[in-house]
C-alpha cells in the first residue's frame, strides 16, 4: 500500500535559501476533489502524473501515483482542472537526514511559501531548521486542493 507521510511548516525567513540543491517548476490541476480522495495532474518539465491522494487530514495518507504522457496531462489542465492551476517552483534543500521541499507559489496563490518534509513513519525524528515555522499540516487551507478551490489571495487576512 502507498502511504504518504507529509509535514508542512510555514516559513520564518529566506534563510533557506542559502542551501537549495535544485528546484524546477510544477504545474497542477486537480479533476475531482471529493470526500474520500482527489485526483491530480502534475507536470513537470517534459513529464507528466496523474496522482491519487486519500482525503485524510494530518500527515498521513494513502497515494498513488502513475506517469502519463504529457499532452495528456497539458490537455487535462486545460479542460477538464477545476479552479485555477497551481503554478509553483519547487526547491529542494537538504537538511540532517532529510531533504525539504519549500514550494514558492505563483498566480492565485502568489505570496505562499510552505515547507514540507516527507516521512518513513509518523513518529520518525527530524531536524527543524531554524527557517521553519509554524506547523500547519492540519489545517487544510494550505493542501493543494484547497489551494485550486480557495486560492491563497482571497483569504480574508490577505485582502486589502
Amino acid at each position: 500500500m502507498a502511504l504518504e507521510i507529509e509535514r508542512k511548516f510555514l516559513l520564518l525567513n529566506d534563510d533557506w535559501r542559502r542551501n537549495v540543491r535544485e528546484s524546477y517548476h510544477l504545474r497542477q490541476g486537480y479533476l475531482n476533489a471529493v470526500d474520500r480522495c482527489s485526483v491530480r495532474v502534475r507536470t513537470c518539465g517534459n513529464r507528466a502524473w496523474l496522482n491519487i491522494k486519500g482525503a485524510t487530514v494530518g500527515a498521513q495518507r494513502l497515494e498513488f501515483e502513475y506517469e502519463i504522457p504529457l499532452a495528456d496531462a497539458d490537455t487535462l489542465l486545460t479542460q477538464l482542472s477545476q479552479g485555477p492551476v497551481i503554478e509553483k517552483t519547487r526547491y529542494l534543500v537538504d537538511v540532517g537526514a532529510h531533504t525539504w521541499e519549500i514550494d514558492v507559489f505563483e498566480g492565485e496563490n502568489a505570496g505562499l511559501v510552505v515547507a514540507e518534509i516527507e516521512l518513513e513513519h509518523a513518529d520518525e525524528a527530524f531536524v527543524k531548521p531554524s527557517w521553519a515555522g509554524e506547523e500547519v499540516t492540519h489545517d487544510i487551507r494550505y493542501y493543494n486542493t484547497m489551494l485550486a478551490r480557495d486560492p491563497f489571495r482571497n483569504w480574508p487576512e490577505n485582502a486589502g
